[in-house]
Protein backbone atom coordinates (compact mmCIF):
# COMPACT_ATOMS: atom_id res chain seq x y z
CA UNK A 1 0.00 0.00 0.00
CA UNK A 2 2.57 2.45 1.01
CA UNK A 3 4.75 1.54 -2.41
CA UNK A 4 2.01 2.02 -4.56
CA UNK A 5 0.92 5.52 -2.85
CA UNK A 6 4.51 6.66 -3.07
CA UNK A 7 3.95 5.71 -6.83
CA UNK A 8 1.05 7.58 -7.14
CA UNK A 9 2.91 10.40 -5.46
CA UNK A 10 5.74 10.34 -8.04
CA UNK A 11 2.95 9.93 -11.15
CA UNK A 12 1.04 13.24 -10.05
CA UNK A 13 4.37 15.61 -10.31
CA UNK A 14 4.46 14.37 -13.76
CA UNK A 15 3.11 17.01 -16.43
CA UNK A 16 1.27 14.57 -18.34
CA UNK A 17 -0.60 13.65 -15.97
CA UNK A 18 -1.47 16.81 -14.27
CA UNK A 19 -2.54 18.44 -17.35
CA UNK A 20 -4.70 15.38 -17.67
CA UNK A 21 -6.47 15.71 -13.93
CA UNK A 22 -7.02 19.07 -14.77
CA UNK A 23 -8.37 18.26 -18.42
CA UNK A 24 -11.14 16.00 -16.35
CA UNK A 25 -11.19 18.95 -13.76
CA UNK A 26 -12.20 21.29 -16.83
CA UNK A 27 -14.56 18.45 -18.25
CA UNK A 28 -16.46 17.93 -14.88
CA UNK A 29 -17.57 21.64 -15.32
CA UNK A 30 -19.02 21.32 -18.51
CA UNK A 31 -20.10 18.21 -19.76
CA UNK A 32 -22.32 16.69 -17.41
CA UNK A 33 -24.51 19.67 -17.93
CA UNK A 34 -24.50 18.99 -21.56
CA UNK A 35 -25.65 15.97 -20.35
CA UNK A 36 -28.37 16.87 -18.87
CA UNK A 37 -29.49 18.66 -22.44
CA UNK A 38 -29.08 15.35 -23.98
CA UNK A 39 -31.30 13.78 -21.20
CA UNK A 40 -33.68 16.73 -21.44
CA UNK A 41 -33.78 16.69 -25.28
CA UNK A 42 -34.33 12.78 -25.27
CA UNK A 43 -31.42 13.04 -27.66
CA UNK A 44 -29.80 10.04 -26.57
CA UNK A 45 -28.44 8.94 -30.17
CA UNK A 46 -26.44 12.17 -30.44
CA UNK A 47 -23.45 10.35 -28.95
CA UNK A 48 -23.07 8.11 -31.73
CA UNK A 49 -24.04 10.94 -34.19
CA UNK A 50 -21.16 12.82 -33.62
CA UNK A 51 -19.10 9.93 -32.90
CA UNK A 52 -19.56 9.55 -36.95
CA UNK A 53 -19.23 13.07 -37.72
CA UNK A 54 -15.88 13.60 -35.75
CA UNK A 55 -14.37 10.35 -37.48
CA UNK A 56 -15.29 12.60 -40.87
CA UNK A 57 -13.83 15.35 -39.43
CA UNK A 58 -10.52 13.06 -38.84
CA UNK A 59 -10.61 11.92 -41.98
CA UNK A 60 -10.59 15.17 -43.56
CA UNK A 61 -7.84 16.55 -41.09
CA UNK A 62 -5.53 13.75 -41.88
CA UNK A 63 -6.30 13.95 -46.25
CA UNK A 64 -5.35 17.74 -46.02
CA UNK A 65 -2.61 17.87 -43.27
CA UNK A 66 -4.77 19.60 -40.78
CA UNK A 67 -5.21 18.94 -37.06
CA UNK A 68 -7.47 16.36 -36.96
CA UNK A 69 -8.87 16.93 -33.90
CA UNK A 70 -9.46 20.91 -34.61
CA UNK A 71 -11.35 19.32 -38.16
CA UNK A 72 -13.19 17.19 -35.86
CA UNK A 73 -14.46 19.89 -33.40
CA UNK A 74 -15.36 21.91 -36.55
CA UNK A 75 -16.89 18.78 -38.32
CA UNK A 76 -19.10 18.62 -35.16
CA UNK A 77 -20.05 22.48 -34.77
CA UNK A 78 -21.25 22.68 -37.98
CA UNK A 79 -23.35 19.06 -37.77
CA UNK A 80 -24.97 20.28 -34.49
CA UNK A 81 -26.00 24.15 -36.64
CA UNK A 82 -27.18 21.22 -39.68
CA UNK A 83 -29.62 19.72 -37.66
CA UNK A 84 -31.28 22.05 -35.95
CA UNK A 85 -34.17 22.86 -38.78
CA UNK A 86 -34.50 19.39 -38.47
CA UNK A 87 -35.56 19.27 -34.91
CA UNK A 88 -39.17 20.69 -34.89
CA UNK A 89 -40.05 18.02 -32.33
CA UNK A 90 -38.34 15.50 -29.97
CA UNK A 91 -38.67 12.54 -32.71
CA UNK A 92 -37.29 14.90 -34.72
CA UNK A 93 -33.98 15.85 -32.91
CA UNK A 94 -33.31 11.48 -32.76
CA UNK A 95 -34.41 11.36 -36.42
CA UNK A 96 -31.75 13.85 -37.68
CA UNK A 97 -29.63 12.12 -35.42
CA UNK A 98 -30.06 9.40 -36.82
CA UNK A 99 -29.67 10.99 -40.76
CA UNK A 100 -26.64 12.51 -39.57
CA UNK A 101 -24.80 9.64 -38.52
CA UNK A 102 -25.53 7.47 -41.58
CA UNK A 103 -24.14 10.33 -43.75
CA UNK A 104 -21.28 10.77 -41.83
CA UNK A 105 -19.83 7.26 -42.05
CA UNK A 106 -20.59 7.27 -45.35
CA UNK A 107 -18.38 10.05 -46.20
CA UNK A 108 -16.06 9.74 -44.04
CA UNK A 109 -14.90 5.69 -45.21
CA UNK A 110 -15.63 7.29 -48.63
CA UNK A 111 -12.93 9.98 -47.69
CA UNK A 112 -10.85 7.77 -46.80
CA UNK A 113 -11.17 5.02 -49.36
CA UNK A 114 -10.44 8.12 -52.23
CA UNK A 115 -7.40 9.14 -50.29
CA UNK A 116 -6.12 5.63 -50.15
CA UNK A 117 -5.49 6.17 -46.34
CA UNK A 118 -5.08 3.73 -43.81
CA UNK A 119 -8.81 4.09 -41.87
CA UNK A 120 -6.69 2.26 -39.03
CA UNK A 121 -5.14 5.39 -38.23
CA UNK A 122 -8.33 7.56 -38.02
CA UNK A 123 -10.20 4.79 -36.05
CA UNK A 124 -7.46 5.25 -33.22
CA UNK A 125 -7.92 8.16 -32.46
CA UNK A 126 -11.20 7.62 -32.02
CA UNK A 127 -10.18 5.84 -29.06
CA UNK A 128 -8.91 8.71 -26.48
CA UNK A 129 -5.37 9.28 -25.16
CA UNK A 130 -6.04 11.71 -22.04
CA UNK A 131 -2.37 11.16 -21.26
CA UNK A 132 -1.31 13.47 -24.42
CA UNK A 133 -4.02 16.24 -23.88
CA UNK A 134 -2.16 19.39 -24.88
CA UNK A 135 -2.79 22.94 -24.53
CA UNK A 136 -5.10 23.17 -26.96
CA UNK A 137 -6.81 20.70 -25.90
CA UNK A 138 -7.44 22.30 -22.22
CA UNK A 139 -8.17 25.42 -23.90
CA UNK A 140 -11.14 23.45 -25.76
CA UNK A 141 -12.51 22.25 -22.41
CA UNK A 142 -12.01 25.82 -20.22
CA UNK A 143 -13.88 27.87 -23.28
CA UNK A 144 -16.72 25.11 -23.20
CA UNK A 145 -16.64 24.93 -19.21
CA UNK A 146 -17.09 28.68 -19.00
CA UNK A 147 -19.69 28.65 -22.74
CA UNK A 148 -22.39 26.52 -20.94
CA UNK A 149 -21.93 27.83 -17.57
CA UNK A 150 -23.11 31.31 -18.97
CA UNK A 151 -25.27 30.44 -20.93
CA UNK A 152 -27.30 28.02 -18.07
CA UNK A 153 -27.05 31.14 -15.82
CA UNK A 154 -28.58 33.57 -18.71
CA UNK A 155 -31.04 31.99 -20.20
CA UNK A 156 -31.94 29.06 -16.76
CA UNK A 157 -35.48 29.80 -16.92
CA UNK A 158 -35.76 29.48 -21.32
CA UNK A 159 -33.24 26.16 -20.92
CA UNK A 160 -35.64 24.85 -18.48
CA UNK A 161 -39.10 25.51 -19.81
CA UNK A 162 -37.50 24.05 -23.20
CA UNK A 163 -36.10 20.69 -21.78
CA UNK A 164 -39.56 20.44 -20.09
CA UNK A 165 -42.04 21.09 -22.60
CA UNK A 166 -40.66 22.58 -26.14
CA UNK A 167 -44.36 23.83 -26.72
CA UNK A 168 -44.94 25.67 -23.46
CA UNK A 169 -41.62 27.38 -23.95
CA UNK A 170 -42.79 28.29 -27.33
CA UNK A 171 -45.61 29.79 -25.78
CA UNK A 172 -43.79 31.74 -23.34
CA UNK A 173 -41.83 33.70 -25.50
CA UNK A 174 -38.77 30.98 -25.49
CA UNK A 175 -37.07 31.19 -28.60
CA UNK A 176 -37.42 27.79 -29.14
CA UNK A 177 -35.17 27.56 -32.58
CA UNK A 178 -32.98 29.40 -32.06
CA UNK A 179 -31.96 28.23 -28.62
CA UNK A 180 -32.13 24.45 -29.88
CA UNK A 181 -29.67 25.48 -32.04
CA UNK A 182 -27.27 26.43 -29.62
CA UNK A 183 -27.88 23.61 -27.42
CA UNK A 184 -27.20 21.43 -30.19
CA UNK A 185 -23.95 22.94 -31.49
CA UNK A 186 -22.80 22.85 -27.66
CA UNK A 187 -23.69 18.91 -27.69
CA UNK A 188 -21.72 18.37 -30.42
CA UNK A 189 -18.83 20.38 -29.76
CA UNK A 190 -18.66 18.95 -26.09
CA UNK A 191 -19.04 15.19 -27.21
CA UNK A 192 -16.09 15.91 -29.80
CA UNK A 193 -14.03 17.59 -27.17
CA UNK A 194 -14.83 14.72 -25.00
CA UNK A 195 -13.21 12.43 -27.54
CA UNK A 196 -9.50 13.13 -26.90
CA UNK A 197 -10.11 12.46 -23.06
CA UNK A 198 -12.32 9.14 -22.82
CA UNK A 199 -12.43 8.23 -27.17
CA UNK A 200 -15.92 8.76 -28.37
CA UNK A 201 -17.07 4.90 -27.37
CA UNK A 202 -16.51 5.69 -23.72
CA UNK A 203 -17.74 9.58 -23.61
CA UNK A 204 -20.59 8.87 -21.81
CA UNK A 205 -18.83 8.50 -18.60
CA UNK A 206 -18.21 12.24 -19.11
CA UNK A 207 -21.52 13.59 -20.34
CA UNK A 208 -24.69 11.16 -19.96
CA UNK A 209 -23.88 9.33 -16.97
CA UNK A 210 -23.27 11.82 -14.24
CA UNK A 211 -26.49 13.39 -16.14
CA UNK A 212 -28.89 10.02 -15.34
CA UNK A 213 -27.40 9.92 -11.51
CA UNK A 214 -28.23 13.66 -11.24
CA UNK A 215 -32.16 13.48 -12.65
CA UNK A 216 -32.53 11.19 -9.93
CA UNK A 217 -31.32 13.55 -7.06
CA UNK A 218 -32.72 16.80 -8.58
CA UNK A 219 -35.51 18.34 -8.37
CA UNK A 220 -35.47 21.19 -10.75
CA UNK A 221 -32.56 22.23 -14.20
CA UNK A 222 -31.04 24.11 -10.93
CA UNK A 223 -30.35 21.42 -8.57
CA UNK A 224 -29.50 18.59 -11.52
CA UNK A 225 -27.19 20.54 -13.37
CA UNK A 226 -25.35 21.09 -9.47
CA UNK A 227 -25.54 17.47 -8.95
CA UNK A 228 -24.26 16.61 -12.48
CA UNK A 229 -20.89 18.95 -11.73
CA UNK A 230 -20.68 17.32 -8.23
CA UNK A 231 -20.91 13.79 -9.45
CA UNK A 232 -18.54 14.31 -12.61
CA UNK A 233 -15.62 15.77 -10.28
CA UNK A 234 -16.09 13.33 -8.14
CA UNK A 235 -15.98 10.57 -11.01
CA UNK A 236 -13.73 11.69 -12.65
CA UNK A 237 -10.83 12.46 -10.12
CA UNK A 238 -11.83 9.35 -8.54
CA UNK A 239 -11.61 6.93 -12.02
CA UNK A 240 -8.14 9.03 -13.31
CA UNK A 241 -6.73 8.20 -9.60
CA UNK A 242 -7.73 5.02 -9.68
CA UNK A 243 -6.46 4.01 -12.94
CA UNK A 244 -3.57 5.58 -12.08
CA UNK A 245 -2.60 3.62 -8.87
CA UNK A 246 -3.68 0.02 -10.35
CA UNK A 247 -2.08 0.90 -13.93
CA UNK A 248 -5.04 0.42 -15.66
CA UNK A 249 -6.23 2.38 -19.03
CA UNK A 250 -8.10 5.73 -17.65
CA UNK A 251 -10.84 5.35 -20.21
CA UNK A 252 -13.11 2.67 -19.41
CA UNK A 253 -12.01 3.04 -15.59
CA UNK A 254 -13.45 6.22 -16.21
CA UNK A 255 -16.67 4.79 -17.28
CA UNK A 256 -17.25 1.69 -14.70
CA UNK A 257 -16.62 4.11 -12.09
CA UNK A 258 -19.50 6.61 -13.34
CA UNK A 259 -21.94 3.71 -14.32
CA UNK A 260 -21.09 2.32 -10.37
CA UNK A 261 -22.30 5.57 -9.19
CA UNK A 262 -25.29 5.52 -11.09
CA UNK A 263 -26.42 2.51 -10.13
CA UNK A 264 -25.74 3.63 -6.45
CA UNK A 265 -27.72 6.32 -6.95
CA UNK A 266 -30.51 4.55 -8.05
CA UNK A 267 -30.29 2.80 -4.83
CA UNK A 268 -31.90 5.30 -2.96
CA UNK A 269 -34.85 5.04 -2.01
CA UNK A 270 -37.13 7.75 -3.99
CA UNK A 271 -39.55 9.12 -1.13
CA UNK A 272 -39.06 12.81 -2.46
CA UNK A 273 -36.74 12.05 -5.15
CA UNK A 274 -39.18 13.95 -8.15
CA UNK A 275 -39.04 12.62 -12.12
CA UNK A 276 -37.08 15.11 -14.40
CA UNK A 277 -40.57 15.39 -16.20
CA UNK A 278 -42.98 15.48 -13.54
CA UNK A 279 -44.32 19.30 -12.57
CA UNK A 280 -41.86 20.04 -9.90
CA UNK A 281 -38.50 19.12 -12.14
CA UNK A 282 -38.86 22.49 -13.81
CA UNK A 283 -40.17 26.13 -12.15
CA UNK A 284 -42.24 27.82 -13.96
CA UNK A 285 -42.03 31.11 -14.85
CA UNK A 286 -42.93 33.71 -12.52
CA UNK A 287 -45.38 36.35 -12.76
CA UNK A 288 -42.55 39.41 -12.10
Amino acid sequence: MTLATADLGELLQLLPVQRAGFALLLAAIGLPVVGVVIVGLDIMPVRFAMMHVALLGIAVGIVTGLDPMLCALVACALSGAAVAPLARTPDGLSGAMGLLMSIAIAAALLVLAVSGINASGAFALLWGSILSVGTADLVVLGVLAVVVMGLFLWRRRDIALLLYDRELAQCSGVAVRALTLVLLVLVAVAVAGAIKLTGALLVDALTLLPALAARRLGTSLKSITHWAIAIGIVVNLTGFLTALWLDWPPGPVLVLTAGAAVLAVHLIPERRIASWRTPAAVPLPSSH
